[in-house]
């Protein structure tokens, strides 16, 4: 997705999260920022004969849907949103699915459906019955805030509601321990000598986004500002990236094209960092492709807080806006030493003060899409 300047870029005026800190955007910033990772042992569900127990969980057992609704309200109320304001909001939902639904019978099966759960929850949460649901794996959440920007910058919409959730279940845990792709050593070490692979995470979050206009009603105001978005697919394997980056190196070149900023106004990429070995080397060699010289500070949250598959887009994109804000730029945890293969400026030991006003998050997904979002400080 190409195109110059944002016309009218949106407002991110609501946030709520849930992570394996727990609920609330301080615990996550905070961790995230001093690099402190949630990873424990499974309990959630029997993990014996796993290669790997651990990941990055709330304790107990929650449900995705009361999850989602519970992020849904605290972004709206959080944006300050009327319940008339609430009924005009499109919601565009990022899922994986319901985890009942592979066991559900051929008659339950409709009703269990991403576009289903999505249109139950804002029924539920009193939004409007315009309602989209994104299953595209690891790029879901980034890909519905490019299209609520989209749509809020050619005026198709005033205010929308982006919500996404994953929350760590056996199927897809059993699927990443036999594909051999979870850390064995229980962290995430992403762009690190020594890494061994990613580890999942639980994630639900919700972000208001509004136009310029809508901000300026009584009480509204911007957390942050979703300044530039791009998209692009690597057309090169149906799992592996493509080693020279070039279709993340598009996305990014795309974001900031739209955005109107150089590559050196970006103060801080908040990367996909999987901590996989051949992952972070492509993305790796992507940043360098799109940013050039410009020495721009790098880590990924999913050193952390895990990766949470459709989620994560939209838990990093939180993250990045809100160290903006801060003005403290997140460690990247579980870093042993550089890789040669990764030559990037990844923050170690200690968060990074910065004044700067434009971040990037980027995530990539099998099948080789790329998304990448640019943030501006408010």
């Amino acid at each position: 997705m190409s195109g110059g300047p944002a016309s009218s870029p949106a407002a991110v005026t609501g946030v709520a999260v849930v992570s394996a800190f727990g609920r609330g955007t301080e615990a996550l910033l905070d961790n995230a920022t001093a690099g402190r990772p949630a990873f424990g042992p499974v309990t959630r569900f029997d993990v014996t004969g796993r290669r790997v127990g651990v990941a990055a969980t709330l304790p107990g057992d929650p449900v995705l849907v009361d999850e989602l609704a519970g992020v849904v309200d605290g972004a709206c109320d959080d944006a300050g949103l009327t319940r008339s304001q609430r009924g005009d909001t499109p919601l565009l939902l990022a899922v994986h699915g319901d985890p009942g639904l592979a066991r559900a019978g051929d008659d339950e099966r409709p009703g269990r459906s991403a576009g289903a759960m999505a249109a139950g929850i804002a029924q539920r949460c009193g939004l409007s019955s315009t309602v989209r649901a994104y299953t595209s794996a690891c790029v879901a959440a980034s890909t519905a805030v490019a299209d609520a920007g989209a749509m809020i910058a050619r005026g198709h919409a005033d205010r929308i509601v982006v919500a996404a959730g994953y929350l760590v279940e056996p199927d897809q845990f059993g699927l990443f321990d036999a594909g051999r792709a979870l850390a064995t050593d229980g962290q995430v070490r992403p762009f690190s000598t020594g890494r061994s692979g990613l580890l999942l995470g639980d994630g639900v979050a919700a972000v208001v986004l509004e136009s310029g206009a809508a901000v300026r009603r009584p009480g509204g105001a911007a957390h942050a500002w979703l300044a530039g978005w791009g998209r692009a697919g690597d057309a090169y394997h149906v799992c592996r990236p493509d080693p020279a980056g070039a279709g993340m190196a598009r996305a990014i070149g795309d974001a900031l094209r739209r955005a109107g900023i150089s590559a050196s106004q970006v103060g801080y990429l908040n990367a996909h960092g999987s901590g996989t070995p051949h992952s972070d080397v492509a993305e790796a060699a992507a940043i360098r492709r799109a940013l050039g010289d410009a020495e721009v500070p790098v880590s990924s949250t999913k050193s952390v807080v895990g990766q949470a598959l459709e989620a994560a887009g939209l838990l990093e994109f939180i993250v990045t806006a809100l160290a903006l804000r801060r003005g403290e730029l997140p460690v990247n945890a579980g870093f042993l030493g550089p890789d040669g293969d990764c030559p990037l400026d990844v923050i170690t030991e200690q968060p990074r003060k910065t004044d700067a006003r434009y971040a990037v998050s980027v995530n990539a997904a099998f099948g080789g899409a790329n998304t990448a979002l640019v943030v501006g400080a408010p």
